[in-house]
C-alpha cells in the first residue's frame, strides 16, 4: 500500500517540477524583448523551447507514473 502511495507522490512531484520549469520559461519570455534589442532573440527562443519541452516531458511522465500507480483510495 505504501508503495502505491509513494509512486503517486513521485508522480505528483514530477508534475509540480514540470510546472515550475514552465514558470521559468515564462520568466525567460518576460526578458525576450531585451534579447530582441540586443540581437539575441534566437538564443532566448531556444531556451524557451527547451524549457517548454522539458516541462512537458516532466508533466507527462508524472501523469503516467500516477496512472500506473492505480486509483486513489
Amino acid at each position: 500500500m505504501a508503495d502505491i502511495e509513494e509512486k503517486r507522490e513521485n508522480g505528483t512531484s514530477l508534475m509540480f517540477i514540470g510546472l515550475a520549469v514552465w514558470v521559468a520559461a515564462l520568466l525567460v519570455l518576460f526578458f525576450l524583448p531585451s534579447g530582441v534589442k540586443a540581437g539575441r532573440e534566437a538564443a532566448f527562443v531556444g531556451i524557451i523551447a527547451a524549457l517548454g519541452a522539458a516541462g512537458a516531458v516532466l508533466i507527462t511522465s508524472g501523469y503516467v507514473k500516477r496512472a500506473k500507480a492505480g486509483p486513489a483510495e
